[in-house]
């Protein structure tokens, strides 16, 4: 019986062979570069402006309270169902002006995370000329929009920045009665050029204000 040889693939037959090779790998590789330009568009088209930034505008749905008497007697505020200050009724609070410009420099939220919002709050004192006053300060419809109260361009914050509470704070000052926010917001680039710790703004903005 004769055995019948497989005859060598001639240089046509190699040279179709390579062209489909290289035919396949071309597709390949065009497929690769076509699926990272996909990802690529739908990261960049992820990362317009509008979804860079962190919401805007700033808003808030807790805050904390911070409380500050000046020139009065007795002062007391009741916010939540508790009482958040309560003086003495026979001595006078030191006035603003003894402790200088910028007294309210450092101040800082007493009560913390109160969520949007409690009934008002219930205010009583005595001015420094021994008048009695009460009244009450409904910060749910001072700040109604819940919108943070800041001065800080949106494109000077931090893509993807992230915001704690704000702080609301009281001011009982003789006869007048002010509600200020102080929000700490982040900032890209430092305050002071070199020091990294200059990274945030916190201005103390007036929101409300009675005078009795």
């Amino acid at each position: 019986m004769k055995r019948h040889r497989k005859s060598a693939p001639t240089a046509a037959a190699l040279a179709i062979a390579l062209a489909a090779t290289l035919l396949l790998q071309g597709c390949q590789t065009a497929m690769s570069i076509a699926d990272a330009s996909g990802d690529a568009g739908s990261h960049e088209a992820a990362g317009s402006p509008d979804d860079l930034f962190s919401p805007w505008p700033l808003k808030f749905k807790k805050h904390n309270l911070g409380v500050h008497c000046f020139d009065t007697y007795g002062c007391k505020v009741m916010y939540d169902g508790r009482v958040q200050a309560m003086d003495d009724p026979d001595v006078l609070q030191r006035s603003s002006a003894s402790i200088g410009p910028d007294y309210r420099k450092n101040w800082l939220g007493g009560q913390l995370g109160f969520h949007n919002f409690p009934p008002p709050a219930k205010l009583s004192w005595t001015s420094k000329d021994g008048v009695a006053h009460e009244t009450k300060i409904d910060f749910g419809k001072i700040f109604k929009d819940e919108l943070v109260r800041h001065n800080v361009p949106r494109e000077d914050i931090p893509l993807y920045a992230t915001f704690g509470s704000p702080d609301i704070h009281l001011e009982i000052n003789d006869r007048t009665v002010n509600v200020y926010m102080l929000a700490m917001i982040p900032l890209r680039e430092p305050l002071i050029p070199g020091n990294r710790y200059s990274d945030m703004r916190n201005d103390l903005i007036l929101a409300h204000t009675e005078t009795f």
